[in-house]
């Protein structure tokens, strides 16, 4: 006996130091490719020495002396800290996923090839300037520098996810970082997925009906939409529902949605500045916190970049060599999405005689075709033939459920500014990066084409807003008018081009001294001059509009408080909507637990302010009642289709219970025989809401909060998406906020977490022209993008609680605490 405890004991040492040894193998192998701040290189293609210090937060201030080394280093810093993300993007860019995640991934670049966005890309390189064409190289030869140290010095293979693909790197081009801007371009834009979200509904729902599912409209005289089957008389669509996919894991849906968001997160901002005349100090102050998905690492990289003539420091995009949020020595300017309707979809027929050809106004075309072989893990390959139309793009049915709008014989295309070869956008933004002045930076604007921008500027003389981007210049008599789906052999509904920048809406050096923007409707425009029909709901900038007036003169404390607002002006305005009628009547209910349950959150949320506080029980009830109540009223008429409307709608529950135009119809139950009231829905959701709540966090109300429900999810890709690497990489923590909340914090809206917080401002920074060296900016990881740096996290808990990191320039700020200086070399 003793003689096999022994064996036992030997076996369990031994398996004990195996996996000691294979654990330190490991760490070994995968902080080889952790950069060291302080190591010297020298590499082939740089013109002069180049420092780069790392300060006491890890962000780079790369000390160029020419224009070509600057870039260069971009691209080398970029590489060192965010290769696979830049990998990820790129591969996305080009619809090769499915070489990495596998045969399932194989929709996903169905989808994403279609596109062809690197294709565009590569044939846009021939219209940049040849300033521009430089910058992209030597970012190219910079990032390429980097992956040809790793290989050459055993550097972990570049970051620790490539142990787990045995695919290599293969050289970065310029064409890579144009594709990665339009991808970007392309996560910012909701326009055709919506025009195909209405056209769906209206095989349902009568037009009127749906002007109270989406009721802001700039233009009154579009209240009665046309119903979108009577467009195709005496065809059949298929079934009204989302079309299927081969989604595969459940984890591969939240890397389709890092590509293709789902509806109401394409993007969101806040920007706002006021002049001189309107700060403490006499000097403008600008504030920008941009909201895109939360990742980690962070979608932004912080970076201070010096060339000959200017230096800049801000926000910038792995694998693209610009700062695009920031400030140089003379200018700050801030970003937030438009909204702009900057897609149509069309339908268009195929020749029944001939399946290569479609028809137009002047009768049938051939279509353009290009075969391709998508190829995934394992071995497994598939032949795709790409098609495009006069208008664009045929995308597979699967994409924004195109499939569930196009009638049997017909096919839909695309057409989207982002694909015009001519997009000179990485030029503006490079512009902008040196300008020096509102009206500098107001002519940098004009170059760009997509993703639509509106960029809130302040130089040391004033303050000012420009619209950038190329709206579609549609026809006014356009029978869709880009709402729905185009018939398109209907010349009518071509595009006529793109739009004059020239006529964007703009206030340059406003007398007011103020400008703001929360992706609010900035033109009062008709069509065809609208911009869009969709702006986001104006909860956001009625509390911006409403703080901005409430002192004369901000400072940049006052800035950063507002950045950090958590209360909603929608819960004040819905609130007293829903509730009015059971505060104010009698529930016979009360003396059992379910009637004492809701007369006590009754009570909670008649004392409630409105701030969606983490510590607080009254965001979580009032979010689970929207959320119910949307669901209440509208599931019963929608049927398989409200998914697609599926979540808080505050505007539609503000129409209904206003009875704007008849909407109190949504209350009643077309399947009883009864007429039901909107009161009688706010009770039976108020119910469901409780229900839910307790049953995810028990029955203690007094233990209920929201931040339990509503945590911060940065998702690391592909690690975190499997169980138990999740645990380890991704960046969880309670936040509050809200979906209309200055510190936005937009919940999913649906599934089995529909609190989650997953979009918010990946970056804010507030830029005090009183002294721009005391400007300040944070991130919502940290730095690095590799899981074994201490700087992968290390701004996250700063994020978390609204404090920030100074935005220096200045040399002894630079240096002091700095983390290591590495210098880079020209080799011999």
């Amino acid at each position: 006996m003793r003689t096999i405890f022994r064996l036992l004991l030997w076996l369990g040492g031994a398996l004990v130091a195996l996996a000691l040894a294979a654990a330190g193998l490991g760490w070994h192998l995968l902080s080889r490719s952790l950069p060291d701040y302080g190591e010297r290189l020298a590499l082939a293609g740089l013109e002069a020495p180049v420092e780069i210090v790392r300060d006491a937060n890890a962000v780079p201030h790369i000390l160029a002396t020419t224009e070509h080394d600057a870039f260069f280093a971009m691209g080398l810093v970029h590489a060192q800290e965010r290769l696979w993300q830049m990998e990820l993007s790129r591969r996305g860019a080009q619809g090769r996923l499915a070489e990495l995640f596998g045969p399932a991934a194989l929709p996903l670049d169905r989808r994403l090839r279609a596109l062809s966005l690197h294709a565009v890309a590569r044939a846009g390189l021939d219209h940049q300037s040849a300033e521009t064409r430089a910058a992209l190289e030597a970012y190219a030869e910079g990032v390429n520098a980097w992956i040809e140290a790793v290989n050459e010095g055993a550097r972990g293979r570049g970051a620790p996810e490539f142990f787990l693909f045995g695919e290599g790197l293969a050289p970065w081009t310029p064409e890579d970082s144009l594709a990665i801007l339009k991808l970007m371009a392309l996560r910012l834009t909701g326009a055709a997925e919506k025009e195909t979200r209405r056209a769906r509904l209206l095989r349902q729902a009568p037009p009127e009906r749906l002007e109270d599912l989406f009721p802001l409209n700039p233009d009154p005289g579009l209240i009665a939409l046309p119903t979108f089957a009577e467009a195709f008389p005496g065809l059949d669509f298929p079934e009204t529902r989302r079309a299927e996919a081969e989604t595969g894991p459940e984890r591969l849906a939240w890397l389709e949605g890092f590509f293709f968001p789902p509806q109401g997160f394409e993007g969101a901002s806040n920007a706002w500045a006021v002049s001189g005349a309107r700060s403490a100090t006499g000097a403008p102050i600008l504030a920008n916190d941009p909201h895109l998905w939360l990742s980690a690492p962070s979608v932004w990289m912080l970076m201070r970049v010096d060339f000959p003539e200017e230096s800049a420091i801000g926000g910038t995009l792995p694998g693209v060599p610009a700062i695009l949020v920031g400030r140089n020595r003379s200018l700050a300017w801030g970003l937030t999405t438009v909204g702009m309707d900057d897609q149509d979809v069309y339908i268009e027929q195929v020749n029944p005689e001939n399946p290569g050809e479609y028809r137009t106004p002047e009768g049938w075309a051939r279509f353009m075709t290009r075969e391709e072989t998508i190829r995934a893990a394992g071995g497994v390959e598939e032949r795709v033939t790409l098609r495009w139309t006069r208008h664009g793009p045929v995308p597979p049915p699967d994409l924004y459920d195109l499939g569930a709008v196009t009638p049997e014989g017909h096919v839909a295309a695309l057409s989207w500014t982002a694909l015009n070869v001519e997009d000179r956008s990485i030029e503006g933004a490079l512009r902008l990066m040196r300008a020096r002045t509102i009206e500098e930076a107001e002519a940098a604007g004009r170059l760009v084409i997509a993703p639509a921008q509106n960029v809130t500027l302040a130089d040391g003389a004033g303050v000012g807003m420009i619209v950038t981007g190329r709206a579609p210049l549609r026809r006014a008599d356009s029978r869709s008018r880009g709402r729905l789906p185009s018939l398109g052999w209907i010349a009518e509904n071509d595009w006529q081009g793109l739009r004059d920048p020239g006529l964007n809406p703009r206030s340059i050096r406003p007398r007011s001294g103020v400008v703001a923007n929360a992706n609010n409707r900035t033109t009062d425009e008709a069509f065809p001059d609208h911009i869009s029909f969709d702006w986001e709901a104006p909860y956001r900038i009625r509390r911006l509009e409403q703080k901005l007036n409430a002192r004369e003169f901000h400072t940049k404390e006052s800035f950063i408080e507002l950045q950090n607002d958590t209360v909603s002006e929608m819960a004040r305005a819905v609130l007293p909507l829903i509730a009015a009628d059971l505060w104010w009547t009698r529930d016979e209910a009360v003396g059992d637990a379910r009637g004492d349950r809701r007369e006590a959150a009754l009570q909670k949320l008649g004392a409630w302010n409105g701030e969606m506080s983490e510590h607080q029980a009254e965001p979580l009830i009032f979010a689970a009642w929207m959320r119910a109540l949307t669901r209440r009223i509208a599931a019963d008429e929608l049927g398989e289709l409200f998914e697609a409307v599926e979540g808080p709608r505050p505007l539609f529950i503000e129409r209904v219970f206003y009875d704007v135009d008849g909407a109190a119809r949504w209350c009643d139950v077309d399947k009883t025989n009864r007429e039901e009231t909107c009161p009688e829905m706010a009770k039976l959701a108020l119910d469901d809401a409780l229900d839910e709540i307790e049953a995810a966090q028990g029955e203690d109300m007094s233990a209920w909060r929201w931040g339990e429900a509503h945590r911060a999810r940065h998702v690391a890709t592909p690690l975190g998406l499997r169980f138990p690497f999740d645990l380890l990489v991704n960046i969880e923590h309670e936040t509050s906020g809200g979906d209309h909340t200055l510190q936005r914090a937009q919940t999913r809206g649906r599934g089995e977490e529909p609190y989650l917080n997953v979009h918010a401002a990946g970056y804010r920074a507030v830029y005090d022209f009183a002294d721009l060296d005391r400007s300040v900016f944070i991130l919502s990881t940290g730095q690095s993008g590799h899981l074994l740096s201490r700087h992968y996290d290390d701004l996250a808990a700063l994020w978390r609680v609204g404090e920030y990191i100074p935005m220096s320039m200045a040399e002894a700020d630079v240096r002091a605490g700095a983390l290591g200086s590495m210098m880079l070399e020209p080799a011999e």
